[in-house]
């Protein structure tokens, strides 16, 4: 049970798992040594020789020879531990490669869940193939081979029998590896489906609480896991059954070679000490053949994981582009359409924006302007029609170029669990604490953290110590240190209180004329001194414009702003009339 495709990992690995089978056959030498020690000594208080060189010289050689086992079987657990590690670290390599080649986009071929479990527990799943299994499967080859040519000199007969018993371990094995690889299968994707679940749920349990969803997801969540202990339980029951046979063939075959060297004994064809010697190592015939049957199903357990790693490493990519180098920061789109599935999300658009231009984007919840800012940001790449940058086909440009190029900032942006240091240099690590400080002052979250413990203070996970709006400005301090061309502000400040909604406005507001900034935002009040608007509705451009344009066309655009107003006006005269009246008693 080779895989091909898991031996051309090997290129690290090769030498330690040569010098491994090379440092187990180094300890059935020894062995056979130790044996035949024992063998002439118990010969020779069978013939009655109880003193002289004989035993003397018997007890050197098996001390000998087992003080040299110790420390080739030592040796031969460290090139296991290397052997194993080098492929680990090649495999997670290619893995988080294959990442990066996929670009800003990668989300639209990969579950987050699945490449987690492949690249950590998948990954070290093969830990027992390369560390344990390939080492076992060559000197299970080499080991009966040796033990044949040492016995061919002792009993012909007997070396034949235990040698043609051999084989039979490896044909039960075979035997059974369909029906292995079947169920192993079904583990392993029962398994990704689990965690795929779990890390739903584990991310949307607010969501869950608040609707009172989370005993029925539990129950869900429940059956997946009954089904995965099945399917754990179908994969033990086929490993201690296959090794039942195993054990059962090599204990037939060394009582059967036993028997053999007992009745050439008997006939005077065969030594006292041959016999014993025969009668302690006949065992050795088959134990690396079931050592090797042993590791076979944990090592399929890896070969199982495997086939989801190559199916990972050789699915389709997104083609990179060749572009490094971009002059000019103007977008151009042309026809630009765009479907999840069958549904078009995005039909026809066709707009410019100049070079650090600011350009707001409106329109109703479910129009396409977050999906319109992730075709922006090549996190969506299967779309129809053309972006140009710099007149050229966003395609052609590198990933890296483009997200060098390009800052992209969401509502309720992420920060890692750490120090408000650590979490601005993710932006530039070589920027001193002048410039840290000068971006948080552009934030307007300067003055806070100095009332705590300053670019020092912590983070907890999930920013569970800080509120909406000082998360967002350290997320838009962060995004102000990288220091891009094109700034996309995807809802930056929504969901916040409204002092640090104007703090995050004039923040971004100063950097006009000074970057291409596309400000998307369901609060049309905010859009108010962008250089134009484009709106748009079901996934089409309704209309384009200035503030003050839009409306006079009194369209789309105005009915939005004005039902705005009247919303956020209606409490303010609710409490003015309050007020007058009872100023008026």
């Amino acid at each position: 049970m080779i895989d091909k495709r898991l031996m051309n990992l090997l290129q690290e690995g090769k030498k330690f798992i040569f010098a491994n089978v090379f440092l187990q056959w180094i300890c059935l030498l020894c062995n056979l040594l130790a044996m035949y020690g024992i063998a002439m000594v118990l010969s020779g208080l069978k013939l009655g020789i109880s003193g002289g060189y004989i035993p003397l010289f018997a007890f050197m050689v098996f001390t000998g020879a087992m003080v040299i086992r110790y420390f080739c079987m030592r040796l031969s657990h460290k090139m296991a531990f290397l052997s194993s590690q080098a492929v680990k670290k090649t495999l997670r390599r290619k893995i988080y490669e294959k990442l990066l080649r996929q670009g800003p986009g990668y989300e639209e071929n990969v579950k987050q869940a699945e490449i987690l479990q492949t690249a950590i527990e998948g990954v070290d799943q093969l830990e027992v193939y390369y560390g344990s299994y390939l080492p076992q499967f060559f000197y299970a080859m080499l080991a009966p081979v040796t033990l044949f040519l040492v016995l061919l000199w002792i009993d012909v007969k007997a070396a034949v029998i235990l040698l043609v018993f051999v084989p039979l371990i490896p044909v039960s094995i075979i035997f059974v590896q369909k029906w292995a690889k079947k169920l192993l299968s079904g583990y392993w994707n029962r398994y990704t489906d689990m965690g795929d679940s779990f890390l739903d749920n584990l991310r949307g349990l607010t969501t869950l609480k608040v609707y009172e969803a989370d005993e029925r997801q539990n129950i869900k969540m429940n059956a997946q896991a009954e089904a995965f202990r099945k399917a754990t339980m179908r994969v033990l029951i086929m490993q201690l059954n296959s090794i039942s046979i195993m054990d059962l063939v090599a204990y037939a075959g060394a009582a059967i070679g036993i028997i053999a060297a007992v009745t050439d004994l008997k006939n005077g064809m065969l030594s006292l000490s041959g016999c014993i010697f025969i009668l302690l190592i006949s065992v050795d015939f088959f134990l690396p053949m079931r050592q090797l049957g042993s590791y076979f199903h944990t090592a399929m357990n890896g070969m199982a994981a495997s086939d989801k790693i190559f199916a990972f490493l050789e699915a389709p990519e997104t083609e990179n582009g060749t572009v490094t180098e971009l002059h000019r920061k103007s977008l151009h789109v042309n026809h630009l359409s765009f479907s999840y599935g069958d549904r078009k999300v995005l039909d026809d658009l066709c707009f410019d924006i100049p070079e650090h231009a600011f350009v707001g984007i409106a329109g109703m919840s479910g129009s396409g302007k977050s999906t319109l800012a992730s075709i922006l940001t090549m996190r969506h790449t299967a779309y129809e029609g053309t972006i140009l940058a710099d007149d050229l086909d966003l395609k052609q440009i590198r990933h890296q170029t483009w997200s060098e190029t390009v800052t992209y900032v969401p509502s309720g942006s992420y920060l890692f669990k750490g120090t408000v240091r650590e979490n601005l240099l993710y932006a530039d690590e070589t920027a001193d604490d002048e410039r840290l400080w000068h971006v948080l002052e552009e934030a307007a979250i300067a003055d806070h953290l100095r009332t705590r413990d300053g670019l020092e203070t912590m983070i907890e996970e999930q920013a569970s110590n800080l509120s909406m709006g000082q998360r967002q400005r350290i997320a838009i301090a962060r995004a102000l240190l990288k220091d891009s061309d094109i700034y996309i502000f995807d809802e930056a400040a929504s969901g916040i209180d409204m002092e640090s909604e104007q703090m995050i406005l004039e923040t971004i507001g100063r950097l006009k004329g000074k970057k291409t900034i596309l400000l998307i935002s369901h609060r049309l009040a905010n859009l108010k001194k962008t250089d134009f608007i484009i709106v748009l509705e079901e996934g089409k451009i309704a209309e384009q414009g200035t503030h003050t344009e839009l409306l006079d066309k009194n369209g789309i655009y105005a009915r939005m702003y004005n039902q705005q107003m009247a919303l956020e006006n209606y409490g303010k005269e609710a409490d003015y009339e309050a007020f007058t009246d009872e100023s008026d008693v």
